[in-house]
């Protein structure tokens, strides 16, 4: 399908004019599922590689900061991938308010390999407080981004599929913000207990991930006992 507008078709309560025309979803899921991979695999990049001369346990050991930082932003892009690909099943077409949505939380995405980097390498320096607090912030906006996008999808029926299950976007809505909520939480404890707060982190991207599964186990339950 072509990616121009289709003058042919309106939205309703959009206020800017351009907004009102729909695009194609393919190159939207092609472009965003492109940069999530990138991001995703540019954390691996900083894990570091024993020399060949050096005991390999104690260095993989010692650079555990590394692979921590790569575990909390690993399983926080893999979040937010997810909870994309539910929304865009959830639409059958886009506008150009939901490209520009798009682009800001794909820009905070791929920030993430570098405020990871930065977390890591400052964990046991005295400034740790304020990388960690950069860390936290960059998680907050990619997830404010994404609920924004969620939140303006919904109201806008014209982007709806027609069988859209109410209660999967209040699930949706839940998840985010909760996460946003424990984000938040996590931002005011960076401010005095730094090394906590990257606990909190590592909490709440692994219950994002985590959830879903849960929520399908129960799903198989049901279907079992039906």
């Amino acid at each position: 399908m072509s990616n121009r507008p289709d003058q042919a078709h309106r939205g309703e309560g959009t206020a800017p004019e351009e907004a009102h025309f729909f695009y194609s979803l393919d190159r939207f899921n092609a472009f965003s599922d492109g940069v999530f991979a990138i991001a995703i695999t540019l954390l691996v990049l900083d894990l570091p590689v024993p020399p060949e001369n050096a005991p390999t346990l104690p260095v993989l050991l010692k650079a555990w900061p590394e692979f921590l930082g790569y575990l909390i932003s690993f399983a926080f892009i893999g979040s937010i991938w997810l909870t994309h690909s539910a929304l865009t099943r959830a639409m059958k077409r886009g506008n150009a308010v939901v490209y520009s949505m798009n682009l800001l939380v794909l820009l905070f995405t791929t920030v993430l390999p570098f405020s990871t980097s930065v977390m890591v390498t400052h964990l046991d320096a005295p400034d740790v407080g304020v990388a960690v607090l950069l860390y936290g912030l960059n998680l907050l906006l990619a997830s404010l981004t994404l609920s924004f996008l969620m939140f303006y999808v919904a109201r806008e029926s014209a982007l709806l599929v027609d069988e859209i299950d109410d209660e999967k976007l209040r699930r949706l809505y839940r998840r985010r913000w909760t996460a946003i909520a424990m984000n938040v939480f996590a931002l005011a404890t960076a401010l005095v207990a730094p090394r906590v707060a990257v606990g909190l982190y590592l909490i709440t991207t692994v219950l994002l991930l985590g959830l879903p599964l849960v929520q399908l186990r129960r799903r198989w339950r049901r279907s079992r006992a039906a």
